[in-house]
């Protein structure tokens, strides 16, 4: 029977107060101590706080060597801002190098985050690794890393020359294959941007940027236990970045682990408090974990929705009743009970005897007009106009897709679960409707609304 032999505990304080200097080659060392679990996170702590206390004595020559440890200290704890700080203050290879991870780092945290930044980090990011390459930083590794800067900046082509010209040289290179994923993903090849990602971890295990994006690939092509495994692996290898943290606890909501999804929540907002969606996620999150679940609810409630969702053409009606909910553009039984009597009989040609059909028709299913009216909540035939009051280019934008609307994670679930192909579709859902929705929160509810606004439509009720 085979043995299992722990791989000893790395001394990350042996490595990081012992030694005056740190090179290069201890920056390996650094993040195989990280893997080894989040007892060493603590203790990276723990040194900053030593190297902080040490600075504040420390004679001129030796600060920018303390300068340089604590940039790096702060880069894999996360905390960008602090790790630039002190990088800025410091010079040499190694320190352009980590500078430039540490803008590279900010600019992609932006597109999580409400609040401009008055930096233009991918632009600091390129000089940096430019000067990190001019002053001795291993070449290769500093060109793949400008590529990545230049295709996050739209200019593919240029990103594109440089991977072309290392080719050869960067065969076994894990960067080399993250950045020709990366492309090939701007280029719309997923099936290749897996491959190439799929080899950049093969080569780098630790690969934590190749991990994320074949974790979104699983997650937009549904595979959520393989999306779930590749984030998983990502926290093992910090920095974390937001998007890790966001994808990772929305998944675990999906997959009503609410107790992790808590976890990754409380720690995004811990790392920036600023960002207003961590908070919102997280509220909705412990929300969750409250929530009382019952199969058999579970299962009238699923029924009751299908008794909504049947066609009223199922129903032998007359013409005139028929025509009379064309006009309105109500389609099912459900929209029925979003309609009162009155706005019925204020209907061209729509009487009594119609009403009664109506009435005689929701009653067999169990449903009553009107019934799921809410307080304030009528019916606005301007969010479900008929096709023939509206011009072409209305039409036009009730008819383009949802994905156009370049919605979450989250919320693009919600829509594959409603059903919401359309735009036309979804302002035809109120607010009430969405939030009924499986881990459908405030968060996402914003997010939709904003996101509508854009083509000046509102949701039913709005």
């Amino acid at each position: 029977m085979a043995v299992t032999i722990a791989e000893p505990m790395i001394d990350l304080r042996a490595l990081l107060l012992e030694r005056e200097e740190f090179e290069g080659g201890m920056v390996s060392r650094l993040r195989d101590g990280l893997a080894q679990g989040s007892t060493q996170i603590r203790v990276l702590k723990d040194i900053a706080d030593t190297l902080q206390k040490r600075l504040v004595t420390a004679a001129a020559p030796q600060q920018k060597k303390l300068h340089l440890k604590l940039g790096i200290v702060h880069y894999y704890l996360g905390h960008m801002r602090q790790a630039i700080e002190h990088l800025n203050k410091t010079e040499g290879p190694l320190a352009f190098y980590y500078l430039g991870l540490a803008h590279l780092f900010l600019a992609q945290a932006q597109s999580y985050s409400d609040e401009p930044d008055t930096i233009d980090h991918l632009d600091a990011a390129f000089k940096a690794f430019d000067r990190a390459e001019k002053v001795g930083y291993a070449a290769q590794q500093a060109q793949l890393q400008k590529a990545g800067v230049l295709r996050l900046q739209g200019r593919i082509g240029e990103a594109k020359a440089i991977l072309a010209r290392l080719k050869d040289a960067a065969a076994h290179n894990a960067e080399y294959y993250f950045q020709e994923g990366a492309i090939a993903e701007v280029e719309g090849d997923r099936a290749r941007a897996a491959r190439a990602y799929e080899r950049a971890v093969e080569l780098d295990p630790r690969h934590a940027g190749a991990l994320f994006r074949l974790g979104w690939i699983h997650d937009q092509q549904g595979n959520d236990e393989d999306a779930i495994a590749c984030y998983e692996r990502c926290l093992k290898y910090p920095p974390i970045g937001k998007g890790v943290l966001y994808n990772l606890g929305i998944l675990y909501e999906d997959n009503e682990k609410y107790d992790k999804a808590v976890a990754c929540f409380r720690q995004l907002y811990k790392m920036d408090p600023r960002d207003p969606r961590a908070k919102l996620f997280l509220k909705d999150a412990e929300a969750s974990q409250s929530m009382y679940f019952s199969p058999e609810e579970d299962q009238l409630s699923q029924q009751f929705r299908q008794v909504l969702e049947i066609p009223v053409t199922d129903f032998e009606l007359s013409v005139r009743a028929r025509n009379c909910l064309k006009r309105l553009n109500i389609k099912t039984l459900g929209d029925l009970t979003r309609v009162t009597e009155a706005q019925l009989l204020a209907s061209k040609n729509f009487g009594e005897t119609s009403l009664q059909e109506i009435r005689q028709i929701m009653a067999s299913k169990g449903l009553r007009i009107g019934q799921s009216l809410e307080q304030g909540q009528q019916y606005d035939p301007r969010h479900r106009t008929p096709q023939q009051y509206l011009t072409p280019e209305e039409q036009a934008i009730l008819n383009k897709p949802v994905t156009e609307l370049n919605l979450s994670v989250r919320d693009r679930k919600c829509m594959n679960r409603l059903g919401i192909t359309t735009l036309g579709e979804l302002i035809q859902r109120s607010a009430d409707e969405l939030l009924e929705a499986k881990n459908f929160g405030q968060t996402s509810l914003k997010e939709v609304r904003e996101k509508l606004a854009q083509y000046n439509l509102k949701l039913r009720g709005d």
